[in-house]
């Protein structure tokens, strides 16, 4: 197989499911909102790509405490699955609001002619992680020289990034497929296998001997769970699309302060997780909503430099089949100027 017809493929398969990460599985969701049947009220339906987790634990609260009833808001969400394309549905209209597990994905949407932008993101960073153990660690790019990766199909263009950012060959490691099974790695298999660091229930397997080094440290910069509308959203709904972000970011932020409630409301609404597990992990999932750059600036901030950078990276790996989008169709910084007094500001 070709490197054209490898790129091809992994566009097809984020372009596909918008719970992709560019190339790596996570949850992608789709947010709608139309008018309700209550004068002056909107009802948001929060559409997963996936089934309901932490990455949710903001929403959640906020409709618990009544802060998108605040906004004239009326917020429900539904669980997705693999065949949800979250990113089709926003462009075409079906839904009006939408999230999605990286940014990559809106850029190729973007390039593909879809007219889908950022609005907001979730997470700082992104928690997409190479794994190692004590025994044979890799904590940092050039560790990987010699190794065998294992990692998913369609993340593989995050490792041929991480390589280029780091100036090393392809050649120079031997990559396998692997699924979400990170066995192989504990069996001596594979020297580093691929995933999310939140994902407590499946980093189980790898007791204390875990060895974390994330994309976003290895110097690939993408953002998490940013939030995205179409532009005929965007332009016909602003203050709805404004409420949305002010009322998502009330409920990040009573979760920060909150943390072991805000787990509790979580279970309330999906018994299934596992507490033991969620109690774990807040912390470090508020460890990625929250950093010196929200005390700066606010839940939600991005920048259109960070954009541009991995607009420009991803042109330079020929992922786009298209033109490479501009930066100003990619994402807009608007709404979060029109909610900065009430965006809380946490961290550092």
């Amino acid at each position: 197989m070709t490197r054209r017809t490898t790129n091809q493929l992994n566009r097809r398969a984020l372009l596909k499911s918008a719970g992709a990460v560019a190339g790596l599985a996570g949850m992608g969701t789709m947010i709608s909102i139309r008018p309700a049947r209550a004068q002056d009220t909107f009802d948001v339906t929060m559409q997963l790509g996936w089934l309901a987790g932490n990455g949710q634990i903001g929403e959640v609260v906020a409709m618990e405490k009544g802060f998108y009833a605040e906004e004239g808001l009326s917020l429900s969400i539904m669980p997705g699955g693999p065949n949800v394309d979250g990113v089709a549905s926003v462009a075409s209209g079906r839904a009006n609001l939408g999230q999605i597990s990286s940014s990559p994905s809106l850029m190729l949407a973007r390039s593909a002619g879809l007219p889908v932008k950022a609005i907001a993101t979730g997470y700082q960073k992104h928690p997409f992680t190479y794994f190692s153990l004590k025994s044979n660690p890799v904590t940092s790019p050039q560790d990987m020289i010699g190794k065998t990766i294992a990692t998913n199909g369609t993340a593989r263009i995050l490792l041929e990034a991480l390589l280029a950012a780091n100036g090393i060959s392809e050649d120079d490691v031997t990559v396998q497929v692997m699924g979400a099974d990170m066995a192989p790695l504990m069996t001596g298999q594979v020297d580093v296998v691929t995933g999310w660091n939140t994902n407590t229930s499946a980093m189980k397997i790898l007791g204390d001997q875990r060895v974390d080094l994330t994309l976003w440290d290895a110097g690939v910069q993408l953002y998490a769970y940013p939030y995205y509308v179409n532009d005929e959203t965007l332009n016909e709904y602003p203050e709805q699309v404004n409420g949305m972000i002010r009322a998502s970011a009330r409920g990040w932020g009573w979760a920060y302060e909150n943390p072991q409630e805000a787990v509790e409301i979580l279970l309330k609404h999906y018994p299934n997780l596992d507490r033991e597990d969620e109690l774990a992990t807040v912390d470090q999932v508020l460890g990625y909503v929250f950093n010196e750059t929200t005390a700066e600036h606010g839940w939600g901030w991005m920048t259109p430099d960070n954009w541009q950078r991995q607009i420009t990276m991803y042109e330079e790996l020929g992922q786009f089949e298209n033109e490479p989008p501009k930066l100003e169709d990619v994402m807009t910084m608007s709404v979060l100027e029109a909610t900065a007094d009430t965006r809380p500001k946490f961290g550092g």
